[in-house]
């Protein structure tokens, strides 16, 4: 099961591939025609800049390739590509991004509408080359659009509504489309793709950020005085709310345009669910085969994807969970030393704090480091659910599924 709605309607029509998620990145940067790409390897991200290198050699692409000797380098590249009014274009995964940490804030800061592929990767130590999702969330807090993705699909197309959202006037912020490392970004899909004139239709080339031009000088990211530093994050604030509204109007219209919407979160058997899941990426589609095995046993299971985490679409998901009693938040990351140690987790029980009716949330902790997840642990969550929901009482510390303790 997937999360797109297929419309009945539209104007596009593409051909379809067998590719990874990793090519479907390289060929949605290909297909909005992106004029800089800055590429260093990284394991499990490197098929992405060498599927670009490919279409340069042959021809099919029209762009500089530059390449840097880190990922820092990387997405400094991309700034000075994308201050100039270019579309620019990267990707990394796991100690790639932590690398990049000090010039994330740099890019957001600078209100560049840069978009980054993450095939993510679990951060060292110990050194593992396997996936979760540390990387995405040490990042979390700097001043980029987050979208995740369940499907090499998705993939492709989040990074097309990507720089919709990125270069849209009331946004300026850069994003990151998230896709799980090795179980993605090396797993081959059938995946639509769509000619670049079409593509330019939806996403056409028209710089409205702040930019250098040699004939209109202007100074961007200098030192900042207390009496104005302020006033900049906070446009970033405003900016960041903005995205909401900009992402939602995106996914219309790329459905209307190509056959495929996803809305900012998925619903899947919400409707009379007592209990459910919310996860993202490549667990998705696990906990809905397990809510189908839940709902066999008695149990009205249902799960919902987090597509957009930032901005976090807290009004979409009190939607989509107001009748449900028990919620269990799945997080592939921890947060060290927090009560409840998902990162998502807290997000929703700071934004359900105040609210009345809320239901009963449930930390959930699994696939640290890529231990294997099956339908049979996701089941046993929505069995343990099912009792948090006759209790009436939440546990008060993340369940760790899958740990030898």
């Amino acid at each position: 099961m997937t999360l797109a709605a297929t419309t009945s309607t539209r104007r596009f029509k593409g051909k379809i591939l067998a590719i990874s998620s990793n090519y479907a990145a390289a060929y949605a940067a290909k297909d909005a025609d992106v004029d800089v790409v800055s590429a260093y390897p990284i394991t499990p991200q490197t098929h992405v800049v060498e599927k670009i290198g490919e279409f340069l050699a042959n021809g099919e692409m029209d762009a500089e390739m530059i390449h840097v000797e880190s990922e820092h380098s990387a997405l400094s590249a991309a700034i000075g590509a994308s201050a100039t009014g270019a579309r620019a274009f990267t990707a990394t995964a796991s100690q790639g991004l932590a690398l990049m940490h000090e010039i994330l804030h740099i890019a957001s800061g600078i209100r560049l509408p840069i978009v980054m592929a993450i095939a993510t990767r679990a951060l060292s130590a110990p050194i593992s080359i396997w996936n979760d999702y540390s990387d995405v969330m040490n990042a979390r807090d700097a001043g980029w659009v987050i979208m995740f993705s369940s499907s090499a699909q998705m993939v492709y197309d989040s990074i097309l509504q990507a720089y919709k959202i990125a270069e849209d006037p009331r946004v300026h912020l850069p994003v990151m489309v998230v896709y799980d490392g090795y179980i993605m970004s090396h797993t081959v899909e059938p995946v639509e793709v769509f000619d670049k004139e079409d593509v330019l239709k939806y996403i056409p080339k028209n710089p409205t950020w702040i930019r250098l031009d040699p004939d209109n000088p202007v100074t961007i990211g200098t030192i900042t005085s207390p009496d104005w530093y302020y006033e900049f994050k906070y446009q970033q604030v405003m900016a960041m709310k903005n995205a909401l509204q900009v992402a939602r109007e995106a996914d219309k219209q790329y459905g209307e345009m190509f056959g495929r919407s996803y809305g900012l979160i998925g619903k899947h058997m919400l409707d009379d669910a007592d209990v459910a899941i919310v996860t993202m990426g490549a667990f998705v589609n696990t906990a809905i085969a397990a809510a189908m095995e839940a709902r066999k046993k008695g149990i009205k299971a249902g799960v919902m994807e987090l597509r957009l985490y930032r901005p976090f679409p807290m009004k979409d998901i009190e939607e989509a969970l107001s009748n449900v009693k028990a919620v269990g938040i799945v997080d592939k990351a921890i947060s060290y030393g927090a009560q409840q140690a998902g990162p998502v987790f807290n997000e929703f029980a700071g934004a359900y704090y105040s609210r009345e009716n809320k239901p009963l949330l449930v930390s959930f902790i699994a696939g640290i480091g890529q231990r294997a997840v099956f339908v049979k642990d996701f089941l046993d969550m929505f069995e343990q659910l099912s009792k948090v929901a006759e209790k009436g009482k939440a546990p008060l510390e993340s369940i760790y599924i899958g740990v030898r303790a």
